[in-house]
């Protein structure tokens, strides 16, 4: 990662200003307070992880308050702050609920609505500026999981901070389309790490609705797997599968629907990666859980009115 700013010596007003300003132009507008007097030291440091903007950030105690007024200057209202507590200690506020931050643990903000952040010790995190769609796709509403605490304690949060720390480390020798899958593959990490946490504790009245989360982060994450199946999705989340049936259905979906469909657009992103390029269709076909190459061409052809090698071709823009 690359020094976006450091602080200067003891100069304590000068350094904060200065802070405040890389704080917005990086992350975005908001209100930013110190919390004592203390001389103030900050570090940025920044990189662009194909299209993942990733930021760690090292400052003394501060807050953090987005207001209606700050978030009309916001620019990046289409995606969602996912932090990572690499040391110290905060708490943040939104939609009515208040997570506490330590080391290890994640929390998501919603960057079109108001919060409070408030650390009172030095602190370091890393910033993740994941698209809206993304998580919200497989996961329902922002406001569900913003402000959660995602604890150091559930597997999946581990897998997320090695995977990103490890991936930081080597982010140099990526080529642009590695760099952009490697991110793609920590989004889908946040997103299944999410889906734990939905589902450890969750109001009665969501019940519902994290389940069908839970159950489309499950296919995210085993779309390889042929044997994937309604059946054994319900087992994987825990309930039946006229539940399951049923709680798709109110969603307007079926299940079986659903799992074809995110392996046809699975296999049609990797059709048009040049990065997969080399790969034949055969190949890519059982990788996106398809039995037979026959029964991938079938299907696409359906979906996507062309055959995959078409498709592939149309995709190049070097043809």
């Amino acid at each position: 990662m690359k020094t976006l700013f450091s602080t200067l010596g003891g100069q304590s007003d000068i350094n904060f200003n200065l802070w405040r300003d890389i704080a917005h132009a990086r992350l975005m507008p908001a209100e930013l307070y110190r919390v004592d007097d203390s001389i103030f030291h900050g570090l940025f440091e920044g990189t662009d992880l194909g299209s993942l903007p990733i930021t760690r950030s090292t400052f003394s105690a501060v807050r953090v308050e987005s207001t209606p007024a700050t978030l009309r200057r916001n620019a990046k209202r289409d995606t969602l702050a996912v932090t990572i507590k690499l040391s110290g200690t905060s708490m943040c506020e939104q939609f009515g609920r208040q997570a506490v931050a330590r080391p290890g643990e994640i929390v998501v903000l919603d960057r079109r609505s108001p919060s409070i952040r408030q650390t009172t010790e030095p602190s370091r995190s890393l910033l993740l500026e994941v698209p809206r769609d993304r998580l919200e796709s497989l996961l329902g509403d922002a406001r569900h999981f913003s402000a959660l605490t995602i604890g150091a304690d559930l597997g999946s949060t581990r897998l997320v901070t090695t995977f990103l720390d490890t991936l930081l480390r080597v982010e140099n020798r990526f080529t642009p389309d590695a760099a952009e899958r490697m991110s793609g593959i920590a989004v889908d990490l946040i997103t299944a790490c999410i889906a734990e946490r939905l589902a450890k504790e969750v109001p009665r009245p969501l019940h519902g609705t994290v389940v069908v989360q839970r159950a489309k982060a499950h296919v995210e994450a085993n779309l390889s797997d042929p044997t994937l199946d309604p059946p054994r999705l319900a087992a994987a989340v825990g309930v039946s599968l006229r539940r399951l049936q049923e709680l798709f259905r109110a969603h307007g979906q079926h299940i079986s629907d659903w799992i074809w469909q995110r392996r046809l657009e699975a296999a049609a992103k990797r059709l048009a990666d040049p990065g997969c390029r080399h790969l034949a269709i055969g190949t890519l076909a059982y990788g996106c859980g398809f039995a037979s190459q026959a029964h991938f061409s079938r299907r696409f052809k359906d979906r996507y009115g062309m055959v995959p090698s078409d498709f592939r071709q149309q995709a190049d823009p070097k043809s």
